[in-house]
């Protein structure tokens, strides 16, 4: 699989990462249902087998389940194959299944102590602030991953769902090594702004939710989505809910048509879309099967041409207007 560089470090990343978040499973506020453990575990062995070098997990991934299992996994690996490894601190357990925000000082380190033993290794490869909240703690936060960085628990420090005004505040104290913000067809609002200045600044981008998450793989449809379980936070989210999703899916369907005549799923023409910004290094692709990321992976190995990407802007255009009048239709009612 194609590596690219990480910003300025010494970290060169497979273009597809293997994203853990739905591992976590059910049991806490962002879950996306129940989850296999063996099955997860597996798909972190597959993930290595087909070529990924990295994978991306967070403490509050199941409030430390995500980064068990990857602990397990990578203890199943011998040490000249094991995957780098990106997790984050910042979301901490308030109880109940519900998740605190706090970047202080004791705190992170306590987050990174934690890590650290769940994960099984001496030193986290790329050590991210998950959010920026509070926002009046960024800076603390960030001299304490400075701090962990010179101890040498952790290689490289980077940020996560950071805007630009945030990223040159931590930028005066240490320079970032990356960022990562959502960003897909459907969520591209970070091409205005963040992913041009993480070009001008040497900040890798490894972007998570390429394939939105799950919306942009062929595999929906009205049934599946109106038959997600509450333990799956996506039953709350409006682009799964009508009148966004039958919107939504009319999108993939014409993403389908393009698919067909490149003989690529649409999960392929998701995560290349993303992967054509050359100020992004990678893509995270999460999985819960082994199956799945074997699927995914291919996309690795995919570019996009001028004509494919003048199609899908035909689309997201489409798409926008249809969003657009409910807006319309929204107003009218008020």
């Amino acid at each position: 699989m194609q590596t690219r560089p990480l910003g300025n470090t010494d970290l060169n990343l497979s273009v597809i990462g293997l994203g853990t978040w739905a591992i976590g499973g059910g049991d806490w506020a962002f879950g996306w249902g129940d989850q296999d453990d063996d099955q997860a575990i597996a798909a972190i062995r597959k993930a290595v087998d087909v070529g990924i070098n990295w994978i991306d997990t967070a403490a509050v991934y199941g409030m430390g389940k995500s980064e068990t299992l990857v602990g397990k996994a990578l203890s199943e690996i011998p040490q000249s194959d094991r995957p780098l490894i990106a997790t984050k601190c910042g979301r901490t357990n308030a109880g109940n299944g519900q998740i605190g925000k706090s970047l202080q000082r004791e705190s992170v380190i306590a987050e990174c102590e934690a890590s650290l033993r769940r994960l099984q290794v001496d030193c986290i490869d790329l050590y991210q602030m998950h959010w920026p909240q509070p926002d009046e703690e960024i800076e603390e936060g960030w001299s304490t991953l400075v701090e962990l960085k010179q101890q040498g628990k952790v290689r490289h420090i980077g940020v996560s769902n950071h805007d630009v005004s945030q990223m040159q505040r931590l930028q005066k104290i240490h320079p970032i090594a990356s960022q990562q913000p959502p960003y897909s067809m459907i969520a591209s609002e970070v091409e205005a702004e963040i992913i041009p200045f993480c070009g001008q600044h040497q900040i890798g981008v490894v972007c998570y939710s390429p394939m939105g998450k799950g919306l942009l793989t062929g595999s929906f449809d009205l049934n599946r989505a109106r038959g997600l379980c509450e333990k799956d936070h996506r039953s709350r989210d409006p682009r799964f809910q009508s009148p966004q999703l039958e919107i939504n899916l009319e999108f993939v369907d014409g993403l389908q048509s393009v698919a067909r005549t490149l003989d690529w799923t649409v999960a392929e023409l998701a995560i290349a879309w993303v992967l054509r910004r050359p100020e992004v290094t990678s893509a995270i692709v999460g999985a819960r099967r082994p199956e799945q990321i074997e699927q995914t992976a291919v996309a690795g190995k995919r570019s996009m041409t001028e004509d494919v990407t003048d199609k899908v802007r035909q689309l997201l255009e489409q798409r926008s207007q249809a969003l657009a009048s409910l807006d319309g239709i929204e107003q009218a009612r008020v």
